[in-house]
């Protein structure tokens, strides 16, 4: 991988961090009422037929309610958990039927002291801070993962532009999630095949989770993995971290008939990395 120049963040006042938030809410609002996409609707799949059929597993995952993170309150932690619960409530037994889109910000809508929610981690300019409704990234970090081993589209996906904490016990290659943030900063995911699928998202007391089950048989299965990982130092001082995602495609015979790009990333890493010079 060829180094890679990324400027340092520039400082943003409030007033223009403000309007920007704004504008970008009002854009999504728009495209939610105006737009063309159909958008998967709580209210009729948790009565659709339809979802009974979708009950063939696809892919599932779990991840840890719990961690312990550097210089963050367990208390945060905690509340996160009370978060996930209500917003895993919204978006459990939701159907995707083929051409419809799942919109996560839609389903779950703005999360408000009023719904329950309450004061979690939130990461802003790759510093821990509090917010209502924190702690909700874990979850549409699971759904993407889940999504991008099916063989539905993922249309809209972020991810932090800092890498926050180092790995600790890391299982999935460095930034396979997707970060949120209401309304403009969402994970959408549409049906392009013509199979129905259904999200199952559950808690139990140490684990948030997720599946996707279909109403025929699966004949795919996705193997996620990273290419060209690289910690590289910046020209004003500070480091940076990347990488590509692919994902190799086999059929039902278990022969790989594709290799496809998933997302590249960048981030600006908040700790020193310490590479050795053996490194």
């Amino acid at each position: 991988m060829t180094n890679k120049v990324i400027e340092k963040p520039k400082d943003r006042s409030f007033l223009r961090m403000s309007l920007g938030k704004a504008y970008f809410r009002a854009r999504r609002n728009l495209r939610w009422i105006f737009g063309n996409d159909i958008l998967a609707e709580i209210r009729n799949d948790r009565n659709d037929r339809n979802s009974i059929e979708a009950t063939e597993l696809y892919f599932a995952h779990k991840t840890p309610l719990l961690r312990r993170l550097k210089d963050v309150d367990m208390v945060l932690q905690h509340n996160k958990v009370i978060n996930l619960r209500i917003a895993a409530k919204q978006l459990n037994d939701v159907v995707l039927h083929p051409g419809e889109v799942f919109s996560y910000w839609h389903l779950i809508g703005k999360p408000t002291r009023r719904k329950g929610y309450v004061k979690g981690m939130v990461l802003d300019k790759g510093k821990v801070t509090t917010g209502i409704g924190g702690g909700l990234c874990q979850l549409s970090n699971l759904t993407y993962w889940m999504t991008i081993h099916t063989p539905l589209t993922v249309v809209e996906r972020h991810r932090h532009s800092f890498d926050v904490f180092p790995d600790v016990n890391r299982t999935q290659p460095f930034a396979s999630g997707a970060t949120c943030f209401y309304n403009y900063i969402d994970l959408v995911i549409k049906n392009d095949t013509d199979s129905i699928y259904r999200l199952k998202i559950e808690l139990c007391n140490e684990y948030l989770h997720g599946a996707w089950l279909t109403d025929a048989q699966p004949q795919f299965r996705y193997e996620v993995y990273e290419k060209e990982h690289a910690i590289q130092s910046q020209f004003w001082g500070g480091y940076t971290r990347h990488n590509t995602i692919y994902r190799k495609i086999f059929n039902i015979d278990g022969e790989q008939i594709a290799d496809e790009f998933v997302a590249e990333n960048n981030a600006i890493m908040m700790y020193n990395p310490l590479i050795s010079q053996s490194d």
